[in-house]
């Protein structure tokens, strides 16, 4: 499964972001997809994952509340909307996938970049 993330950019603080990810294949038989981040000089932290039947969902705790994870089967897409950013979201996001919901995540797209200017 090949995974492509995009819709990252420039953004200021307070504003709105929506990341989407391509997947190769049907999304559909995929336990679980999920959003990371990477800032610099950082490791690579979890953001958001989503169950196949997409009804439900977990955050981390510095993004409750802002950030909804949402997946689309149908089209083969997941999704991230980003609202009220901080710097602190500046990073990195990639999104992942895994077949196993006790496997580690096994397919990871490229990232895509968001910058949140103060």
């Amino acid at each position: 499964v090949q995974l492509q993330a995009s819709g990252g950019g420039l953004v200021q603080v307070g504003g709105s972001l929506r990341l989407s990810c391509t997947a190769s294949q049907h999304t559909s038989v995929m336990y679980h997809m999920a959003w990371f981040r990477q800032a610099p000089g950082k490791a690579r932290e979890f953001v958001a994952s989503i169950v196949r039947t997409a009804n439900s969902a977990d955050y981390a705790n510095s993004v409750k509340g802002r950030f909804t994870i949402f997946r689309d089967n149908a089209k083969n897409m997941l999704y991230l909307q980003m609202n009220n950013l901080k710097p602190e979201d500046t990073a990195v996001y990639f999104c992942a996938a895994r077949s196993d919901p006790f496997d580690t995540y096994k397919y990871w797209g490229q990232g895509t970049l968001v910058t949140v200017s103060s």
